[in-house]
């Protein structure tokens, strides 16, 4: 896997305005449609071969031959990918059928695919899309009920390069709308300040508590989530500065790490913008995107709660404390400062949840953050404050017009604003800012958007040759006897294939085995789709290849196998939540148990929890011997258990522990005392 960071400095010259044309390309589409789906999923990839291709030459670029060499195979896939908006009608009245154009186009695409995800990823993807493959092309060659009815080249070409369901299916069409829009609005808020407002925000708020370094992570980082849907670039950003401050007063680099890739993980399944797994799944089970959002909510507040206690108990263990309470930067003079970067994450909210698309959600809060930043820096060349407040109410009503006008409004409105910069003579930085925001953007969607489009190949072939069935049936037959088996092996198979690929393909290729087999065995159909989701993000924290871990190693100086041993003890609640919502779908606000039946199982989620951080930590009130470690996570899995009496126990069990464990704590407070 190349670092992301190596890359930071590459985008300068021609690919320098590359990236600046993808991202007005995807500007232009999303806000426009002025061609079709089809086109704009096909351009999007060729903008994505191009700038793979040319960040990553063959032979690393040792020479400029093999960096020209980069440039001619980048612009041939990008050249090609035109070649479904010219020949769009005639493509569409011989589905199926290739003519020798088409057989060229199709398979050097699907060749390029390939390369460039190998070159942006590594071998882990390329390998697995490249099983499923071969299992088009030669399974019918293959014993038993493995086998296959056999397919032409002819269909698997058409298939993969042509349709709907290939390389431009779902995850393509994901990427190509919602997750471009979404990065893009993120990197856009990032360049704008939003970080330091969430970190000096979370500063002010925790940072003079017991251990509250690691607690100003969780919050950043969860903070950060909302508007970043990427938990591998989140840690290099917010990791930045947590990580060395966690380590400063005291904490381990492992569990400083540990924490951080944990929190930033999280922020996958935060609302309200979450990762693009969330607008894939939306997508894939046509379901609106805000009942993904509401499933999402509860799990994602105790996912953070948790790592929340874990750091506290450590801090408590360690006996850690704080930064001085004037050291803290205070919470209300930051949001004060940058209050107005809060107005378009709160645009985007009260949109989502009035039904509006995720498109046009986002499109709109994108829309807003550029008009805000602008603003600014208009403002900053008007004097006296009755000016200000009057520009700043026009902006407001101008602002609203997209209720009339639509998203033009933005466009007309930044246009008028970057204009007024030049004419007072200000907002140079603001410029800067938003270009390198388009370009940030673009280079942050390349390796989500070439791993959107070649699982599309595993997609295709799945719906080709029906194998998702058939294996659906064997894990069928092992959950008609136990449900929790077959939710075991579910779980398992998210964590390998976890292994070597990104939470995207991951959360895809099991969805589409595993997820309908859970359907049927009456599990509730977000919640089958979300224990799915959450095991493709623990892939990231579990060794040995958690990607997130080895992203947070370089920073706490520490190795990515430590980081990860670390941020499996934060993140406990991350592997037992979703085996909780499958029991008591409640937990994802489903089912017809209204909310008594939600309140009852959030509160039996906080007490194991909370038993669970003792034993995993062992420590609460006071240090916990083995035996008070094994005892207080028994008591707290008896309140997992979804069968009769376990409930009481657990609950009687936990209460009978820790006033024991009080008992204790005082007793050798007083031996030590005397």
């Amino acid at each position: 896997m190349h670092n992301d960071n190596e890359t930071k400095s590459s985008l300068t010259g021609t690919l320098f305005w590359v990236a600046i044309a993808f991202s007005s390309f995807q500007l232009v589409t999303a806000a426009f449609s002025p061609i079709s789906s089809q086109v704009v999923r096909a351009i999007h990839v060729g903008f994505v071969l191009l700038m793979v291709f040319v960040l990553y030459p063959p032979m690393g670029g040792r020479s400029a031959l093999w960096r020209g060499l980069g440039w001619a195979i980048g612009l041939t896939g990008f050249v090609f990918s035109f070649y479904h908006w010219v020949f769009e009608a005639d493509l569409t009245l011989r589905a199926g059928e290739l003519i020798p154009g088409d057989w060229v186009i199709g398979v050097v695409t699907v060749l390029l695919v390939f390369e460039a995800a190998r070159r942006a990823m590594g071998w882990g993807l390329p390998l697995i899309c490249g099983m499923f493959l071969a299992y088009g092309l030669f399974g019918q060659h293959l014993p038993g009920m493995l086998a296959h009815r056999g397919f032409g080249l002819d269909q698997i070409v058409s298939t993969l390069a042509f349709g709907t369901e290939g390389i431009y299916g779902t995850p393509t069409y994901v990427s190509s709308t919602y997750i471009f829009l979404f990065i893009l609005f993120g990197a856009f808020l990032e360049q704008a300040g939003m970080i330091n407002l969430f970190n000096d925000f979370a500063m002010g708020t925790v940072g003079h508590t017991r251990g509250g370094p690691a607690k100003v992570s969780v919050i950043s980082s969860g903070l950060m989530g909302t508007i970043n849907g990427s938990g591998v670039a989140n840690v290099v950003t917010t990791g930045q500065f947590t990580i060395p401050l966690m380590k400063r007063f005291g904490y381990s680099p492992a569990f400083a790490g540990g924490v951080e890739a944990t929190s930033s993980m999280g922020g996958q399944i935060m609302p309200p913008v979450m990762g693009a797994v969330a607008f894939i799944m939306a997508e894939t089970i046509n379901v609106p995107y805000l009942d993904i959002v509401k499933a999402a909510l509860i799990p994602a507040i105790l996912y953070f709660a948790t790592a929340f206690w874990m750091v506290h108990l450590e801090a408590g263990r360690k006996n850690l404390v704080g930064l001085p309470k004037e050291d803290c930067p205070d919470p209300l003079a930051a949001v004060r400062q940058r209050w107005y970067l809060l107005l378009p994450l709160a645009g985007l909210v009260t949109l989502l949840f009035s039904g509006y698309t995720p498109l046009f959600s986002g499109t709109v809060g994108l829309g807003l953050t550029v008009i805000l930043i602008f603003g600014a820096a208009v403002v900053s060349g008007i004097k006296g404050a009755p000016l200000r407040t009057l520009f700043w109410v026009l902006l407001g009503f101008a602002s609203a017009g997209f209720y009339k006008f639509g998203v033009m409004t933005f466009f007309v409105l930044a246009a008028l604003l970057v204009a007024l910069t030049f004419v007072l003579r200000v907002g140079g930085d603001a410029r800067k800012l938003a270009v390198k925001a388009l370009v940030e953007g673009a280079r942050h969607a390349v390796p989500v958007a070439i791993a959107c489009a070649l699982v599309g190949v595993i997609i295709g072939i799945i719906n080709l040759t029906g194998v998702a069935a058939e294996m659906g049936g064997h894990i069928i037959a092992i959950g008609r006897q136990s449900l929790f088996l077959a939710l075991l092996l579910t779980m398992f198979t998210c964590l390998v294939l976890g292994m070597g690929i990104p939470t995207i393909p991951n959360y895809i290729i099991t969805s589409s085995l595993a997820a309908p087999v859970l359907l049927e065995l009456g599990v509730p159909l977000i919640v089958s789709h979300m224990f799915v989701f959450y095991f493709g993000i623990m892939a990231d924290l579990t060794p040995p290849v958690a990607l997130a871990a080895f992203a947070a190693a370089p920073i706490a100086r520490e190795s990515g196998l430590k980081i990860s041993m670390q941020a499996i003890r934060v993140a406990i609640a991350g592997f037992i939540v979703p085996f909780m919502a499958v029991y008591s779908p409640a937990l994802m606000l489903q089912g017809d148990g209204g909310w008594v039946a939600t309140a009852w199982i959030v509160f039996k989620a906080l007490v194991a929890i909370g038993m669970w951080g003792a034993a995993a930590i062992g420590y609460l009130v006071g240090p916990l011997n083995w035996a008070e470690r094994i005892v207080a996570f028994l008591a707290a899995s008896l309140l997992v258990v979804a069968a009769p009496l376990t409930d009481e126990l657990g609950l009687g069990a936990v209460a009978l522990f820790v006033a024991w464990h009080l008992r204790t704590v005082k007793v050798r407070a007083r031996v030590a005392a005397n």
